[in-house]
C-alpha cells in the first residue's frame, strides 16, 4: 500500500484532480476489501491524506494478521499443543 500511495501521489500532482474526485480515483485504485472496510468505518476519512493514512494502516494490520494466522497454523500443523488458559494464574 505504501508503494501504491507514493505512486498515486506522484500521478495526482499533475492530474488536475483534487478533493472528492481525487478521493474517488484513489478508492478505485486500492484493494476492494480495504476500500470496503474503510467505507464501513463509523468515522470515514474525508481528505485524501486521511485516505492514504487509513488505507496504509488497514493494509499493514491485515498483513500482520495474516502472518500471525500463518504462524499459528504452522504451530498446529507441527503438532504443538494449543495453549491452555485454565491453568493461567493458578499456583500450586
Amino acid at each position: 500500500m505504501e508503494e501504491f500511495v507514493q505512486e498515486f501521489r506522484r500521478a495526482a500532482r499533475g492530474s488536475g484532480y483534487e478533493g472528492r474526485p481525487l478521493v474517488e480515483e484513489f478508492k478505485r485504485g486500492i484493494n476492494a476489501t480495504i476500500c470496503q472496510r474503510l467505507m464501513e468505518l463509523e468515522w470515514q476519512p474525508s481528505s485524501i491524506k486521511q485516505w492514504y493514512d487509513r488505507a496504509t494502516v488497514l493494509n499493514r494490520n491485515w498483513r500482520k494478521s495474516r502472518r500471525e494466522e500463518e504462524r499459528l497454523r504452522g504451530q498446529r500443523d507441527n503438532g504443538a499443543p494449543a495453549p491452555r488458559l485454565s491453568n493461567v494464574g493458578v499456583q500450586g
